[in-house]
């Protein structure tokens, strides 16, 4: 199993199970060869990152015995799996069924969509979409998006009392408010209802974007909602809401 972290969020009952994978896309903002621990470690996530050197890969990895010790005595009432691209290891499945099993959890499950998952045991997928031009996603992640936009359709058709939520990270002059509305369109010619969030790009070292700031973001989302029904930001002036988060492992 490729479980190297995990960190508790006490106000929310939450355990974040972070998989370090061989990921399949090559992004190049990807803050975890910066950061590859769980963000509500960091008082200031936004700041600490821009100053960090590149960090190495973790060496050590939980078996699937050992997460179910670790994570023994703590109330669950969300599972969160997250990480490089968690679907990649093959023990994802196992893990969300006995974590469901065990604690009843509603379980999260954080992906960019290339693999299609097993959401047996999956309550809530959040789907991150770089982009829906091929050529800008072809350029930040190294690969086509046509597998990405598909299995996002097939997740949807598929959803039954599953929730889906769509992101895309605002990258100024990049992946910017003409590119969204591209994004919010495709969503549109799904399901209308659709759950989007836009989040503002902070700034990566070795990256060339200025960080988003909230006027363009929220300039982005008005222009989403001319096509869906639930658009909301996430922009670099917003707090910390609940406790912060506790390494575990």
């Amino acid at each position: 199993m490729k479980v190297y972290h995990l960190a508790y969020e006490p106000s929310y009952h939450s355990m974040d199970f972070h998989f370090w994978t061989e990921c399949n896309l090559k992004c190049r903002g990807c803050y975890t060869n910066y950061e590859v621990y769980d963000f509500g470690l960091l008082d200031d996530p936004v700041a600490e990152i821009i100053t960090r050197e590149r960090q190495s890969p973790p060496t050590e990895f939980l078996s699937f015995d050992q997460v179910m010790e670790k994570i023994d005595g703590y109330t669950i009432k969300y599972a969160v799996f997250l990480g490089t691209e968690a679907v990649l290891d093959p023990e994802l499945p196992k893990l969300a069924k006995a974590v469901h099993e065990k604690y009843g959890s509603f379980n999260i499950l954080l992906t960019n969509g290339i693999r299609m998952p097993d959401l047996t045991d999956i309550d809530q997928i959040i789907f991150s979409l770089k982009a829906y031009s091929e050529d800008i996603y072809r350029d930040y992640t190294s690969r086509s998006n046509k597998s990405a936009l598909e299995n996002l359709k097939k997740i949807h058709a598929g959803l039954g009392d599953r929730k889906l939520h769509v992101e895309v990270v605002y990258i100024p002059d990049y992946i910017a408010k003409d590119e969204i509305e591209k994004v919010a369109q495709f969503l549109a010619s799904i399901d209308k209802d659709m759950s989007f969030r836009i989040d503002a790009y902070f700034p990566i070292p070795g990256c060339p974007w200025r960080a988003a700031n909230k006027e363009e973001v929220e300039e982005a989302a008005v222009v989403a909602r001319k096509y869906l029904n639930n658009v909301v930001v996430l922009t670099l002036d917003m707090k910390r809401i609940g406790d912060k988060a506790v390494k575990v492992f």
